[in-house]
């Protein structure tokens, strides 16, 4: 199974009731292989997309507090966007148990930053599990539903990219019969006024103790005996990296494997009395490097910080080689004549017949300014058409389009998604209307959330009735169709609403071309 395919059969395996997910590359699998599961459709489990990430937790919570167990799934950088919800979750606790499961996706492959979700783990004082392979995934997500549910809190399980969409066999055990209804009856853990607050936080820095000794005791912790005092402290996926890098030079060093955090006090202070050279190796950000150098300052600490392994991107095999003074396999590298290619708009896009129709009218302009978004579209800032400015998070061309009006641009131009528009787009737009912005909204509305695969949108079919309730002036809601034929219609209706001096919005609506020849 691939990862994200491991962890989804853990939950369902476990008892989950639902699954509340927005699609974010590499976690949209978790929810699909629910989606698709017969299994998982004979027993009831919810499984619809959620319209972003924050109302995807907050439903998860929900179910929790019904006594059901929950798992919620993102990409890193959704956590942002959940992050109000969730780090509140962590005062409140839970009922049923709720796994959140975050996909880092470290080289940025399909990301806008390398957060690492550790840090997350950290800030919210919450348990969080590191499966090192696809095995471990599916038992870490049983595992955690059952940690949430004895010590009341969230857990917090962390993946990468590599692990995600890789495969593996997995060993799949006996099921587990979903939750009963049983609603939560204290209210004081669930409304967050002051008095109530102090008390809920306090509850939880006193229960740091009882999970550093769970984390002791975890099976996803331990140390791995070996020879001299050369260490290696692998986290997580690093773990895998590690073996097959000692295996491969036939070198026996210690090992201490940590997949549960918090850290294991105990273990950390056994391994570093028995060695003096320690490689810390842990995909993503050098969190747990940085406070390991606080706790032991006489011991030589190699890592991420030191310039031992790179800051940035994933670590391999070859990576962890020569941090440990060895040469890797050159004969592996990529041969010179191959080169990297940049992606492309896919033939038959409706982005493509977009940008020509904007492009006739920007570039007379002497400055092109035009606010994009995430979703496929963002790839319009390539050759040929070097349309679009600014790529930043979700939703943000709208209010980022918004605020350039306020300092005197016209036009200003914002491109985004019909699924990011319902996502994060739709407040920016309600604060231009407030405002009374000279700014020109175009949503492309492809029909789906094509850039994740083709998953369904939340305003499919509704986007115009949303802009009139939003206060759009329905003269200035205008519809194009996004095709040649169509080119100098399209080319006439954008310029009047380029031109004008107020809020605009024109829906540019045709299907994605990959979910039209999937129905055909």
């Amino acid at each position: 199974m691939l990862g994200a395919e491991a962890i989804a059969l853990g939950a369902i395996d476990e008892g989950i009731s639902g699954v509340y997910a927005y699609p974010g590359t590499p976690s949209t699998e978790i929810t699909e292989f629910i989606q698709k599961s017969k299994e998982a459709t004979e027993i009831k489990i919810r499984s619809q997309w959620s319209v972003n990430e924050k109302t995807a937790y907050e439903a998860a919570l929900g179910m929790s507090y019904a006594g059901k167990r929950s798992m919620v799934c993102m990409k890193h950088v959704g956590l942002n966007v959940a992050a109000d919800a969730f780090i509140n979750s962590a005062i409140t606790g839970i009922n049923g148990g709720l796994v959140l499961v975050v996909a880092d996706d470290p080289s940025m492959h399909s990301s806008q930053n390398e957060q690492d979700t550790r840090f997350y783990g950290k800030f919210s004082f919450l348990p969080l599990l590191e499966p090192s392979n696809q095995q471990e995934a599916y038992d870490c997500v049983r595992y955690g539903f059952n940690l949430s549910e004895q010590v009341k809190l969230p857990v917090i399980i962390r993946i990468t990219t590599r692990l995600s969409h890789s495969r593996s066999i997995v060993l799949r055990q006996t099921m587990t019969e979903q939750n009963e209804y049983r609603a939560e009856t204290d209210q004081s853990k669930w409304i967050l006024l002051p008095h109530n607050a102090r008390k809920r936080y306090s509850a939880l820095l006193d229960i740091q103790k009882k999970l550093v000794a769970i984390s002791e005791a975890s099976p996803y912790n331990r140390i791995e005996k070996g020879e001299g005092k050369n260490g290696i402290i692998a986290c997580g996926l690093a773990y895998n990296y590690v073996k097959e890098t000692l295996n491969a030079y036939n070198l026996n060093y210690p090992i201490l494997k940590i997949s549960h955090y918090p850290l294991p006090d105990s273990l950390l202070r056994e391994f570093f009395a028995t060695c003096d050279n320690i490689l810390i190796a842990e995909e993503g950000y050098p969190i747990y490097e940085e406070l390991l150098h606080g706790y032991f300052k006489n011991k030589k600490l190699k890592g991420r910080l030191d310039g031992s392994l790179p800051r940035t991107g994933e670590l391999t095999p070859d990576i962890i080689a020569r941090a440990l003074g060895l040469k890797p396999n050159e004969s592996a590298k990529t041969p010179e004549i191959v080169v990297g290619r940049p992606p492309e708009l896919c033939t038959g896009c409706s982005h493509r017949d977009l940008f020509d129709a904007m492009n006739a009218i920007l570039n007379e302009q002497s400055e092109k300014h035009v606010f994009s978004d995430i979703g496929c579209y963002a790839l319009g800032a390539l050759p040929p058409y070097n349309t679009i400015n600014t790529c930043v998070d979700m939703g943000a061309s709208i209010t980022m389009a918004k605020g350039a009006s306020d300092a005197g641009m016209h036009p200003s131009i914002a491109v985004i998604g019909d699924s990011t528009f319902t996502h994060s787009g739709i407040t920016g737009l309600l604060d231009a209307v407030n405002d009374k912005n000279a700014v020109t909204i175009i949503i492309s509305d492809n029909g789906t959330t094509a850039m994740t695969g083709g998953q369904k949108s939340g305003g499919t079919g509704r986007l115009k009735e949303i802009c009139i309730g939003l206060g759009v002036d329905p003269k200035h809601l205008r519809s194009i169709v996004p095709l040649k034929k169509d080119f100098e219609k399209n080319v006439k209706i954008l310029r009047e609403e380029f031109n004008y001096q107020g809020v605009s919005v024109i829906l540019a609506c045709r299907e994605c071309i990959q979910t039209l020849k999937q129905k055909k």
